[in-house]
């Protein structure tokens, strides 16, 4: 997947795990940020845990999925670790 499919995934992801998991997001770049580190560890979840072959495979409703769920995880894991609240 190019740069730009991971950064427009990314976009989504980010922009929807910030709704999700409520507050005020990480800004445009930030949520960006969180949602292709989510993608990578979303990925690797699907593929380790569930043997997804290729779980991230452009933009599509599956690639964002993936990339979403990830993203909601990292979310939580560095609101807790930072100790921000909704």
């Amino acid at each position: 997947m190019g740069i730009l499919s991971w950064i427009v995934v990314g976009l989504i992801a980010g922009w929807l795990a910030g709704v999700v998991v409520k507050g005020g997001g990480y800004g445009c770049v930030g949520d960006i940020v969180v949602g292709v580190i989510g993608g990578l560890l979303g990925g690797w979840i699907a593929s380790h845990f569930f043997h997804m072959g290729d779980p991230i495979s452009g933009i599509n409703l599956p690639s964002i999925l993936v990339a979403f769920v990830g993203a909601v995880i990292f979310v939580i894991i560095l609101r807790l670790l930072s100790g921000r609240r909704a």
